[in-house]
């Protein structure tokens, strides 16, 4: 499990350069994660280190990244985020 520094970090790291991204994911982060296994934590860690660019054709416009995990990661992002946008 990540320990606060690492939490502290993934929260920084959330702040990306599109303010579609950052409304995805700061709150995928800091209300669903915590609660998700430590496989997914770390997948999100390492997904952080993609570019702007690919997490918004992911997250935003349907395509799927080729990295297996990634694209579990990207569909339960979406869920997260559609599960609290529709209520």
């Amino acid at each position: 499990m990540l320990d606060d520094k690492e939490w502290e970090r993934l929260r920084w790291q959330c702040r990306r350069g599109m303010l579609e991204l950052d409304v995805i994911l700061r709150p995928f982060m800091d209300e669903d994660l915590p609660q998700l296994s430590e496989r997914i934590q770390c997948g999100f860690v390492r997904l952080l280190e993609s570019s702007d660019l690919e997490l918004f054709r992911w997250l935003l416009r349907g395509e799927s990244p080729v990295d297996a995990e990634f694209r579990e990661l990207i569909e339960v992002i979406r869920d997260h985020h559609q599960t609290r946008h529709l209520g």
